[in-house]
Formats: C-alpha cells, sequence, structure tokens
C-alpha cells in the first residue's frame, strides 16, 4: 500500500486458472494423478510499474505460469495441493527481492482410481463430484496463513429431517413437517492453525489425509449411523453439528465455515376443481427443484484462552 499526492494504492498482480496435471508412477506399477487448477497474487513493490511506466520490478504473468510447470517436475514425489501451494508461495517470497507475499490458491479436481471386478486398476481413473480447494500466504518472513476446504459436496437423506416451530405471519404458507427430505451441497472452508513455514507437519500426504478424514467427519455427521441414521431439527442444527464435529475432532484446525443451501425437494400432490385428490402425496413422489432455495451458513471459531 502507498500513499500518492492525498490518493491510497493498494495493489498486487498475479497469474489465474493455470491448469496443470502431474503423474507420478511407483515401482509396482501404480500411477498417481492429479489434476490442479493454480491461482497466484502476488505482493510486491511495484510501484514505479503504476505511477511512472516502469516495469523493471514486475514479475511477468507468463514466467508465474512456467514457474508452476517448472515446480510440478521437480516435485518427483506424489505430493497435496496444500503443500504444492507451499512451495509456490515459498518460490516467489524467496527467489525476487520485490515479492514480499504470495498468495496461491488451488482447486484440484476430484480424479480417482477406477475399479475393475472389484480391483483397483494401476493407471486408470474416473472424475469424481465433491472438489479439493485450498489457499496458502506466504510472506517473507515465513509467516503462514493456510486454509483448505471442499466445494460441491452434494448430499442428500429421504428421511429423519423436519422442521417445526420457526415464525409464523400473514406471509408464512410452509407446513411444519418432522418428515421430509434433506438436501444440500456443502461448500467447506477450514483454517489449520500452523502460523508459520517452520511448525508445518513433515508427514508426506499430511494434508491429503486430512482433507479425506475432514470430509469423513462430515458425512458421518449429517448422516448419522448406517442403521436408523440421525434426526436433523433443521439445516442450521446439522451444520452446527458438523462444524463442531470437525473442531472436536482436529486440534490444527482452528475454525471451519460452511455453507449448506437447502435444496428442496417438494412434495406432489396433483388436485384440480373437479377432483380434490388426483395423486395424494404420501412421503414418495417430490419435486427436484434448486430455485429458489434456502441459503445458510455459518463460522465456527476455536476461543483462545486470554492466560
Amino acid at each position: 500500500m502507498a500513499e500518492l499526492s492525498g490518493l491510497k494504492l493498494e495493489q498486487r498482480h498475479g497469474k489465474s486458472r493455470v491448469r496443470v496435471a502431474r503423474v507420478w508412477k511407483s515401482h509396482n506399477g501404480k500411477h498417481h494423478f492429479t489434476e490442479w487448477s493454480v491461482n497466484i497474487s502476488l505482493l510486491s513493490d511495484c510501484l514505479p510499474a503504476y505511477v511512472a511506466g516502469d516495469n523493471s520490478d514486475i514479475v511477468a504473468t507468463d514466467t508465474m505460469k512456467n514457474t508452476v510447470y517448472a515446480k510440478a517436475k521437480e516435485c518427483s514425489e506424489q505430493l497435496s495441493a496444500e503443500d504444492f501451494a507451499i512451495i509456490l508461495a515459498k518460490h516467489f517470497t524467496s527467489f525476487y527481492q520485490q515479492v514480499t507475499a504470495a498468495i496461491v490458491n488451488i482447486v484440484e479436481k476430484p480424479w480417482e482410481h477406477v475399479s475393475i471386478k472389484g480391483q483397483q486398476h494401476e493407471h486408470g481413473f474416473k472424475l469424481g463430484s465433491e472438489k479439493h480447494t485450498t489457499e496458502v500466504m506466504v510472506d517473507k518472513s515465513g509467516t503462514l496463513r493456510m486454509t483448505s476446504g471442499i466445494e460441491g459436496l452434494s448430499v442428500l437423506k429421504t428421511t429423519k429431517s423436519g422442521f417445526e416451530g420457526f415464525i409464523r405471519d400473514k406471509y408464512t404458507m410452509l407446513p411444519e413437517t418432522q418428515e421430509r427430505m434433506m438436501a444440500t451441497e456443502v461448500t467447506a472452508s477450514w483454517r489449520y492453525s500452523f502460523e508459520s513455514l517452520s511448525s508445518l507437519p513433515l508427514k508426506p500426504l499430511y494434508f491429503t489425509e486430512r482433507y479425506m478424514d475432514v470430509k469423513e467427519v462430515l458425512l458421518n455427521t449429517f448422516f448419522g449411523p448406517s442403521k436408523g441414521g440421525v434426526y436433523s431439527p433443521s439445516v442450521q442444527a446439522t451444520l452446527y453439528e458438523m462444524a463442531k464435529a470437525v473442531l472436536g475432532r482436529f486440534p490444527d484446525i482452528s475454525f471451519i465455515q460452511l455453507k449448506m443451501p437447502n435444496l428442496h425437494f417438494l412434495p406432489v400432490n396433483l388436485s384440480s376443481k373437479d377432483n380434490p385428490v388426483i395423486v395424494k402425496f404420501d412421503n414418495d413422489v417430490y419435486l427436484p427443484t434448486d430455485e429458489p432455495h434456502g441459503t445458510i451458513q455459518a463460522t465456527l471459531n476455536r476461543i483462545r484462552s486470554k492466560m
């Protein structure tokens, strides 16, 4: 940030949607594959480029793109999206004197091994649904801020959901119910408590395993036991239980944000003026619709002791 004749300039520049795929081949013949979309944003001392047309302190965005491919090549062992983002951020803040901080955002496509006749294929993959996301910010001193998340985790249960006791006024038409379908597309984002590069865990694929573990906790809390499930009195209550379960299970996560739109499946009752009951709903036939839909989101933080 710079002040110029009564004006304040805040700037950054980078490269977006750099797509890169990487294959790692194990000695046993099994291949590992990942596809990332990388966004890079650099905070740097390049004020002359804005005020004097002097580009001598600018890292070209084409250079950023090429760096992504070069660093992917250097990663000879399989690694997480988080670790790759850290490698890129460390490079830009250490290699270029002008760069004071780097923000790297990665979205990982959900490629997964296919199974043929019950056996995992060595080099065959199919595309799943939800995406793994991460954003890493590193400054020159090694200070770190890192979040990870899930996008597009679609879940539905056909029972064990209700909605009662809400405010009723002259505009309220929604009936109260203890039996409804519940569907949502979960977007989750959680921040890790690691605050410096030196504090990061050294275990390989640590963040890949943590992503899978968090996803499992979210799903288990949403659905409940495979037999009987768990009742949800509202999307809000389920969201809170999911967030609380994640913080309760993983001490290295300091907060989690969940966005869970209420995707409606409306009971179908067919009637006419002459025939009040053509088809009567019996918790079996629904009209799926996502427009309009309810929007519910919340963030749950740990409260740090001041002692």
